[in-house]
């Protein structure tokens, strides 16, 4: 076992152990890759200002996600198929944030379905939900919600239309794998990876399987799955979930500084920035370049959290200095629940937290929460968009 110190040590463990179509799957973003490239790479266009003879002692990463305390301002993101890069996933990943104390967010294209999540923690957890032209669907999931005692609804809004990946449709991705000559090869190295496989039942979206008529083996699924995203969804089919759902509600997938003042209007409980890590409409800003736009469109009117490119504690002190209230991850979870499982997830948020808490201290700051512009220097190009705003 080498020795993990960072996101990317974990990411290169996830590459060898994971089959190739499910580490693809992780690591790729629509068409040209651009905007899945940029929203990583912009982040580290963004410099610290050290300080020194501060008062270091005592420090704090505490704050809260929509009234809920958290041990540092990070969530796990929804990302489908979690339980594809290690059996069980959802549920282990789930257990690893709740034990850290941050939150965990299970996705409709799920693996492990939302009772088996329930059913394996402790805390309540959140749900993200696909609007699906099957109204009846999804009036079922936001009860099935209900029922795990999810404390919030997360509602994706950026994909009505599914964005082009070439490397999922050139590995033929589907869950559970299909076995072709090429995957089966690919399978023959990944052994710990089938092991975990053969141990459980969990091998498809659990969510979908079997509370969906006629959907009742992988045929069927790709079929159903393939047409259901509602290219129809507004801001009346959101009203309609709002009112079903009754509780707190976080809208994802904001990138534009019009849609953000709607959302805000709207009365949502927080708006994630993001473009879906890149996976959807290739050629967009980065999260990190929109975010400081956004947060001056809504002021205080909602809380502002951001996904997108965030591979370390660094990236999350950068994203709190331009206006975000709290963060997401999601590869870089993923790299670790695809390398060690459970103790992988925990290891990629202990990471993420010494990093965070290191460069808080040597910037001056003993507080999270008081993390802002102060601590930060922008580039011209950064700096000419910033005080313009």
């Amino acid at each position: 076992m080498p020795v993990i110190t960072c996101i990317d040590d974990l990411k290169s463990l996830h590459r060898r152990r994971a089959p190739r179509m499910f580490y693809d799957y992780a690591e790729s973003g629509s068409y040209t890759e651009q905007t899945f490239r940029e929203n990583s790479e912009d982040f580290q266009k963004v410099r610290f200002r050290q300080k020194v003879a501060v008062d270091m002692a005592d420090r704090s990463t505490e704050s809260t996600m929509i009234g809920e305390r958290v041990t540092m301002p990070v969530g796990l993101a929804p990302v489908g198929s979690t339980g594809m890069q290690c059996a069980d996933g959802e549920i282990k990943a789930a257990r690893a944030a709740q034990k850290f104390g941050v939150p965990f967010t299970l996705s409709t294209m799920s693996i492990c379905s939302i009772e088996d999540v329930a059913a394996n923690t402790e805390k309540p957890f959140w749900f993200q939900l696909y609007v699906m032209r099957d109204e009846d669907f999804v009036d079922g999931m936001i009860e099935r919600a209900k029922k795990a005692k999810c404390s919030a609804l997360v509602l994706t809004l950026d994909l009505q239309i599914l964005g082009q990946r070439h490397k999922d449709l050139k590995n033929g991705l589907s869950a559970p794998p299909r076995f072709t000559l090429p995957v089966i090869m690919d399978l023959a190295r990944r052994w710990r990876w089938c092991m975990g496989m053969a141990g459980t039942k969990r091998r498809t979206f659990g969510n979908i399987v079997g509370h969906v008529k006629n959907v009742d083996d992988l045929s069927s699924l790709s079929s159903w799955t393939s047409e259901q995203f509602d290219p129809q969804l507004d801001w009346s089919k959101i009203a309609r979930i709002r009112e079903q759902w009754g509780g707190k509600l976080i809208l994802k997938g904001i990138l534009d500084e019009e849609d953000a003042r709607i959302a805000a209007d709207f009365g949502a409980d927080a708006i994630v920035v993001s473009n879906h890590g890149g996976r959807q409409l290739d050629g967009a800003l980065s999260a990190i370049r929109m975010l400081p736009h956004i947060v001056k469109a809504v002021g205080d009117r909602v809380e502002v959290h951001m996904d997108s490119g965030i591979r370390s504690g660094q990236d999350v002190l950068r994203a709190l200095a331009l206006g975000a209230h709290a963060t997401y991850i999601g590869r870089a979870f993923i790299y670790g629940l695809g390398a060690m499982g459970e103790e992988g997830v925990r290891t990629a948020l202990e990471i993420i937290h010494k990093e965070l808490d290191t460069t808080m201290a040597l910037c001056g700051e003993r507080d999270v929460r008081n993390f802002g512009p102060q601590n930060i220097l922008l580039p011209r190009d950064f700096l000419d968009e910033y005080s313009s705003l």
